[in-house]
């Protein structure tokens, strides 16, 4: 059955992927280890933390791989002028691509006016400083009930954004096979999926595409191209 689904995939396995390096205690020697790991794999892009995106797009340039970074991470507190600063300084450093969390705090207190009003002014900042940095927003399915995805899911699809993603990676649990489902039916063509968190081998990897997702974050991405004998 495995073998079925990659022979079926549109495009290659790899291109899926955002080798994703977060941990707080990531060194320098560890992050050049990623950076090399996504450029001969041909990963879609390369997660690392603000402080080294510099090096990742010194590191990368030439290859097809994305530089990458969170913005607002991993709780989605910092006032919206915070926000685009943060990703007016990874952009600035050659972050290509941006993953942040909504406002989490002002989602669960029913408050979506505002938590959509701080998207919508991030993507349009950003549109305004570079259209083709690619915008990520990560609504961290775990600490949400089934209504709070779908009026997120259609929060980020309205705002503009690329993709709506499931998780940070930090939260009680990460991507689920449901969710991703769930917020590909939300979206439906209008934004893609991210799945991430928790996607540590081959047939998670492979569940997930199934069920929507366009893109996957994770921090086994090695080992996952292994079981699938690339």
């Amino acid at each position: 059955m495995t073998d079925r689904r990659l022979a079926g995939l549109p495009r290659p396995l790899a291109s899926y992927v955002d080798h994703t390096l977060l941990k707080p205690e990531a060194t320098g020697d560890d992050v050049r280890r990623l950076l090399d790991e996504a450029a001969g794999a041909g990963f879609a892009a390369a997660m690392v933390p603000p402080c080294w995106v510099a090096l990742a797009a010194e590191r990368l340039a030439g290859s097809a791989v994305a530089p990458a970074t969170v913005v607002a991470f991993p709780f989605g507190y910092a006032a919206p002028a915070v926000r685009v600063a943060e990703s007016e300084r990874a952009v600035e450093d050659g972050a290509r691509e941006l993953d942040t969390v909504i406002n989490l705090s002002l989602v669960k207190g029913g408050d979506y006016q505002q938590a959509g009003d701080d998207l919508a002014g991030w993507v349009l900042a950003m549109r305004a400083l570079d259209p083709g940095v690619v915008l990520k927003v990560i609504v961290e399915t775990a600490l949400l009930e089934d209504e709070e995805k779908r009026r997120l899911a259609e929060l980020v699809a309205a705002c503009g954004a690329e993709y709506v993603k499931t998780s940070t990676g930090f939260a009680p649990g990460g991507a689920t096979v449901d969710d991703v489902r769930l917020l590909a039916g939300v979206v439906a063509g209008r934004c893609k999926v991210k799945a991430s968190g928790g996607i540590r081998d081959l047939e998670t990897a492979l569940a997930m595409i199934e069920a929507g997702a366009d893109r996957l974050g994770t921090s086994s991405a090695v080992q996952i191209l292994r079981q699938a004998g690339r």
